[in-house]
């Protein structure tokens, strides 16, 4: 393959890294920065890792089936009774996840703009949400996926160089980033928990495996695809370290103030540009993958209907832009949604993760090309880990609806481990039943 191609085929990829550097991965990030150094890098590694083992195992199911991830859960609950209750779940916590986190994407690169130009939060809101619409309007999901890609990787590159002028000790950010380590405040589980949830986001898999190019060889794609991810996270992880400027409590104000402290006049238009480009770039990608997800679920009987330039498809990603450029103009923050979405995108992750695993074992569709064992152990240590984060985002969810004077006691976390590891369990013992017939 010429590095012409290579080029280009990372920088397509890349759009499933500008779908995860949002807004929340960077206040994220960088929150856990300002407030403990580089003790978590090792959560950002961790959680680039299990995404891309993830998104290959979604984007591989799609090149050798032909069948994208909706397609496959469709094809694989066809005859049973459980269909029905799983599509409900999944097209409601995909496509009102994804309208509740498109204001968040909008205000994010509201918030980027204004760190350079002062102007109407609202007028920033529709300009922006304008130039997403004129993007997800090009009937070519390689193109839309090819622009998101440069953009985040200028972004990237950009919040790189900051990280470096930071001056940050090697030292450190090599134990932080092998050394698993849980500071002891009460604040610090709830940043490893959401370093790990915004990298692992459940309408990225059905945004990788729809956008799969049947063209590309497996080989090439996980170049790739490697690749690509492997930059976005490192790109998380130079956010956490520009993070680290901050001494103060954490804003982007603050945390502007602490880079041109640092860097000079530079480190406000630096953040201020990657901030915005974050948002920016996650604006599209959501409604993006809300289309897909309502095509992969609806669009098999007459797929020419649900192509990226039918109508159909439009309205997937209208519905979800509009929703969000709607809130975000007003400010109104809609949160009883916000915490909906919360809920069925945390409780969704971990069982998207089994379904991928269910589907990318089963040999009628995926052949010789299924899991090998070693792939399969590290997915079942994804589908532990991504159980314990839903449920405890469920959980926490269901306290602050229902029961807002509680918090959850560590019972319920010794719960909610002893049920990870039984539906861990079960779904390998089902993986191998489907892959060698037993």
């Amino acid at each position: 393959m010429s590095a012409k191609k290579r080029i280009l085929n990372i920088l397509f990829w890349s759009v499933v890294s500008a779908a995860f550097i949002g807004p929340g991965t960077i206040t994220t990030a960088a929150k856990s920065g300002a407030a403990y150094g580089t003790e978590l890098l090792w959560a950002l590694l961790f959680s680039t890792l299990a995404c891309l083992l993830l998104q290959e195992a979604a984007a591989r199911l799609t090149m050798v089936s032909e069948l994208n991830l909706g397609q496959a859960i469709v094809h694989q609950f066809e005859n049973s009774k459980a269909k029905i209750p799983i599509l409900i779940l999944v097209l409601g916590a995909i496509v009102v996840g994804a309208a509740a986190y498109e204001m968040g994407n909008l205000l994010g690169a509201v918030s980027g703009f204004r760190l350079i130009f002062d102007l109407p939060a609202w007028i920033l809101v529709l300009i922006i949400g304008v130039v997403a619409a004129v993007i997800l309007s090009i009937p070519s999901l390689k193109i839309i996926s090819t622009i998101m890609g440069f953009v985040v990787l200028v972004m990237g590159l950009g919040f790189l160089i900051t990280a470096v002028l930071v001056r940050p000790e090697m030292k450190e950010i090599l134990k932080g980033s092998v050394v698993p380590r849980f500071p002891s405040t009460s604040d610090a589980n709830v940043l490893v928990l959401g370093l790990i949830g915004t990298t692992i986001v459940p309408y990225n898999l059905f945004l990788g495996s729809g956008i799969s190019n049947k063209n590309q060889s497996v080989k090439e794609m996980r170049f790739s695809l490697t690749l690509a991810i492997l930059l976005g996270g490192l790109f998380s992880m130079a956010v956490l370290i520009v993070g680290t400027a901050v001494f103060t409590e954490f804003s982007f104000e603050s945390l502007s103030l602490a880079l041109q402290q640092r860097i000079g006049p530079a480190g406000k238009y630096l953040l201020g540009f990657g901030l915005f480009a974050a948002g920016f770039t996650s604006s599209v990608t959501a409604p993006l993958a809300a289309a897909i997800t309502l095509k992969s679920l609806f669009g098999n009987k007459n797929p020419e209907k649900w192509l990226p330039g039918s109508m159909n498809f439009k309205l997937g990603w209208i519905i979800v832009l509009l929703i969000g450029v709607t809130f975000a103009a007003v400010n109104i923050k809609p949160i009883p949604a916000i915490i909906l979405a919360q809920a069925l995108n945390g409780f969704l992750l971990p069982f998207i993760s089994v379904f991928l695993f269910m589907v990318i074992n089963n040999k009628k569709l995926t052949g010789q090309q299924s899991n090998p064992i070693t792939l399969n152990l590290l997915m079942i240590i994804v589908i532990f880990v991504t159980l314990i984060l839903g449920l405890n985002s469920a959980t926490k969810a269901f306290y602050s609806i229902f029961l807002p004077t509680i918090s959850p006691g560590n019972e319920v976390l010794w719960t909610i481990g002893f049920v990870a590891i039984i539906i861990s369990a079960l779904v390998w013992f089902n993986g191998q039943k489907n892959k060698y017939g037993k």
